[in-house]
This record gives C-alpha cells, sequence and structure tokens, in this order.
C-alpha cells in the first residue's frame, strides 16, 4: 500500500488546502456531478412534502429520545449484548479502541483482517495501527479500498472514492494491481477489485464492521450496505469485531425502521438498500456458518462532551447520510479532503471539534455561508447553523472564560477584535455617539483603505454613502414642509 496520506490538520493549512482543490478543475467537476446526481436522486424518493416531513419528525424524536436517556440505554445494550453472547468494550479514547482490537487479534493469532465500511475506524486510523503491528487490515467496502489503494482517505462518509472518476480509477488499479490492464469499463473494474476482495474475505481471521444502529432492547446491531461487504466481513472470518460510538444506540427494535427509511432515502435515494443486516451474537450450536465470536467496542472518543451540553447533543442525533454534504454550497466545491478530518462537510464542522477539539479546528465552524441548506435537509432536523454558531462563539471566547463547555475554546480569541466589538457596541448603544461616528465615515470616505484583508481579495472594498440616512431623512422632512 501506498504512504498513508496525512490527517487531522497537518500542513498545509486549511485555506492552503481550501485553494488547491478550488483550483482543480477535474476535482471540482468530480464533485459537481456526483452531488448534482444524489441531489436529484433524494427529491426523486421524496416526492411527498408532508410524509418526508412527518418521517423527519419521528427521526428527530426518536434520536432525541434515546440521547436523553444513553447513560441507560448503553448499560441496558450492554446487558442484552452480553446476554446473547457478544463481548462489550468500552473505550474513552481511539488509543484505547485500538490497543482493544490488537488485543484481540493477538489472543485469536490473527494476521489477517478485512473490514466493512466503518467511519469510527477511520476515526481510529485502524488500518495504519494495525499495520505498524505487522497485521495487515483490508478495506472490504470497493469506495473504502480504492482510497486504501490510493493511500487517501475518504472524501465522502458514504462515497469514500467520490472524488475520483473512472479513468483515475483505471490508472489506480493498472498500476497497484498485478495483472490489470488499463481498462474505464466500470463493470470490469468493479468485478477486479471483487476478484481480490472475495479470497480475502476467506483468509482473514477476523472481520470488522461498523454499527448504524445498536438496539438496546435486544442487544441488536444494525447494518446498512449495498455491496455485501458487511455481511461477509461479519459472516465469514471466525471473529467478528464491531466498532461504533455510543451515540449510535436507540432505544428499541422498532425505531430502526424509521430510521433506516430517512437514511437510504437521504443517503444515495433508494428506498431500501440491497442489505440490512441484524447481528444478534455469534454462531450458536448446530449452526452452520457465522462467527465464533463477536466483539463490540464502543467509543466516546469526544462524544460526551457533546453529550454534556443541552444545544450541542444535538449533534449525536447524526445517523450519517451525508445529506447535508451533498447539499452544502461549500462541499461541493471543494471535497471532503480539504476539510482535514474523517467527517467533512456541515456535519463534520459540528462533530470535529468534540472529537479534536476547536484548537485543532479552528477554521471549520467558520467554514460555512449559513445558507441554511445543510439544516433543510438532515433527516433527523439537526439544527446545524444554529451549532455553527455556537462553536463560532467559543472559539472566540476568552479562554479564561467559564464555562468552558467545549475543548480549546477561545481557540480564535483576539484581543483585538474582542475591543473592536466592544467599540461597536458602544457606538450602536449611544444614539449621539452614533451619528457622530457615521457623518466622520461619511466625511473620511475617500480615506478609507481600499483592501480589507482576505475581505477585498474577491470583493470592493465597501464604502460609506456622501450622506447618513438621517441626514438624508432630514433633508427629506425639510423639503417637504
Amino acid at each position: 500500500m501506498n504512504a498513508p496520506q496525512p490527517l487531522h490538520f497537518v500542513p498545509p493549512s486549511f485555506r492552503e488546502r481550501v485553494d488547491e482543490a478550488i483550483n482543480d478543475d477535474e476535482l471540482r467537476g468530480n464533485f459537481r456531478g456526483a452531488m448534482d446526481f444524489l441531489m436529484a436522486k433524494r427529491r426523486s424518493v421524496f416526492d411527498d412534502e408532508a410524509e418526508l416531513q412527518a418521517l423527519r419528525r419521528l427521526g428527530e424524536h426518536i434520536r432525541r429520545r434515546a440521547l436523553s436517556k444513553l447513560p441507560d440505554l448503553l448499560e441496558q445494550l450492554e446487558a442484552n449484548c452480553a446476554r446473547n453472547g457478544i463481548q462489550v468494550h468500552w473505550a474513552e479514547t481511539v488509543d484505547e479502541a485500538n490497543a482493544i482490537v490488537h488485543d484481540i487479534a493477538m489472543q485469536s493469532g490473527a494476521r489477517q483482517l478485512v473490514k466493512g465500511k466503518s467511519m469510527v475506524s477511520e476515526e481510529m486510523e485502524l488500518n495504519h495501527y494495525l499495520e505498524a503491528r505487522g497485521i495487515e487490515c483490508l478495506e472490504s467496502d470497493m469506495g473504502e479500498y480504492i482510497v486504501q489503494l490510493a493511500g487517501e482517505k475518504p472524501s465522502h462518509i458514504i462515497m469514500p472514492a467520490i472524488h475520483k472518476n473512472k479513468a483515475q480509477i483505471a490508472r489506480l488499479f493498472e498500476s497497484r494491481i498485478a495483472g490489470v490492464d488499463y481498462t474505464e469499463d466500470v463493470d470490469t473494474l468493479i468485478q477486479v477489485g471483487r476478484n481480490v476482495l472475495r479470497r480475502k474475505f476467506y483468509e482473514a481471521d477476523i472481520g470488522i464492521s461498523g454499527v448504524n444502529f445498536a438496539v438496546a432492547e435486544t442487544g441488536t446491531l444494525c447494518l446498512v450496505e449495498n455491496e455485501g461487504n458487511g455481511r461477509m466481513s461479519t459472516t465469514v472470518p471466525r471473529v467478528h469485531i464491531a466498532v461504533t460510538g455510543i451515540e449510535k444506540v436507540v432505544e428499541k427494535l422498532v425505531d430502526v425502521a424509521p430510521l433506516y427509511s430517512l437514511l437510504t432515502r437521504s443517503a444515495t435515494g433508494q428506498i431500501v438498500t440491497t442489505y440490512l443486516n441484524l447481528i444478534s451474537g455469534p454462531r450458536k450450536p448446530g449452526e452452520l456458518d457465522g462467527p465464533a465470536a463477536v466483539h463490540l467496542i464502543l467509543l466516546d472518543n469526544g462524544r460526551s462532551q457533546a453529550f454534556a451540553d443541552e444545544q450541542l447533543r444535538a449533534t449525536l442525533q447524526c445517523i450519517r447520510c451525508g445529506a447535508c454534504m451533498n447539499h452544502c454550497p461549500v462541499y461541493t466545491r471543494i471535497g471532503g479532503h480539504a476539510y482535514g478530518t474523517v467527517y467533512p462537510g456541515p456535519i463534520g464542522k459540528i462533530i470535529s471539534p468534540h472529537l479534536l477539539g476547536l484548537d485543532a479546528t479552528r477554521d471549520l465552524p467558520s467554514a460555512s455561508s449559513l445558507c441554511g441548506a445543510c439544516g433543510e435537509v438532515c433527516p433527523v432536523r439537526i439544527p446545524i447553523p444554529e451549532l455553527l454558531v455556537r462553536l463560532r462563539e467559543e472559539s472566540v471566547r476568552p479562554p479564561e472564560a467559564e464555562p468552558h463547555a467545549v475543548a480549546g475554546q477561545g481557540a480564535r480569541y483576539s484581543p483585538g477584535e474582542t475591543r473592536l466589538w466592544r467599540l461597536w457596541a458602544l457606538l450602536m448603544s449611544r444614539p449621539a455617539l452614533y451619528r457622530a461616528s457615521t457623518w466622520l465615515a461619511a466625511r473620511l470616505r475617500n480615506w478609507l483603505p481600499a483592501r480589507i484583508g482576505p475581505w477585498t481579495d474577491y470583493r470592493i472594498a465597501p464604502k460609506p454613502a456622501p450622506k447618513t440616512l438621517h441626514e438624508l431623512v432630514k433633508a427629506r422632512a425639510a423639503k417637504r414642509s
């Protein structure tokens, strides 16, 4: 495999990555076409507006109810999973989660792993962790396999390789897979990947997967997919390890149906996906297939920070459909890699500060026009624009101020900017000072700077009118009298 792609805000800076993405015509073309297709697909399956809004309200209710009982539901999930024969592990950090996977691999004598699609495992950078310890972990989702082969990270949480077109994938397969000739025939390319992966399913000692919904009531792990790699990863190897964030728990099995409907239609415009796996334990005596052992790793990694704040808790409602990315005017122009985080786009801007801290993600809450498109399409009605404004406030709050709701609070705090806003508040709250300042600005309009930082890179600097509004109104009143 290629050297792993750097992650998590290493140089170049966010602005430099954005500049690079905007100037990459091929990348912008790939994203523009893909996003237009996905938005049209979503519209086609949500053709009844009343049904859509009713389903969104139900989905929001289910997720908010689960989060309101999160500690109790996690305990219930652990008890029911244990009763089903699933071994539950708790990890506060990604290092702890990786160590748990490594321990299980060592105890199982495993040297080869296959992994179904899992954003939490990307969050853990599990592949590189295991590779450094001499254990191969191969991605079995076709998109994940492509980006792993290229030494990259996913650029979308649902379609990891959406930033590549078929010609780029053809060149990648020709150069990285022995005996493969260049072809842009999509069916042939998919068959090449399948041939590699099918052999690995049977050779692997452990299969790893994510979890879309973990049902506390029954101790069931739900996995949504289209390719069958999740089913193969969770049934063929002798050990199955599921990794998930603690927020994925739902209270009842009946809650899964509406969330599943929202997830598939919002993500790919499908009424249903090809596979919905319900995993309730390891192989039982007399059964012919399935793993001999199933492990569930519940990862916190900053989620408790979001849970502890009543407003920020809404972040954890996310069901990872990616609809907010597909409709975001920023994401559709710069793609996922520009963000430098596992979770890009609008949802990444509100999740990543909890996982990495605001000091490492200081640019993300501001990388939005606040147009509201993300909030309008979110299937569980997460108020993303409101949360972005809240995180912006947290990022400029004085570091010494209490309470410190988010790690890295005050990462963008500027004493000079704070003084400037205090001056603005003073002028706006005192009529005499306001009139004097606007009168002075109107007289000095021709001496104001022609450039105001990055704002004037693509715009003309604003210039006050020759007369203030008060002067114009006063003149008009005098003329009428």
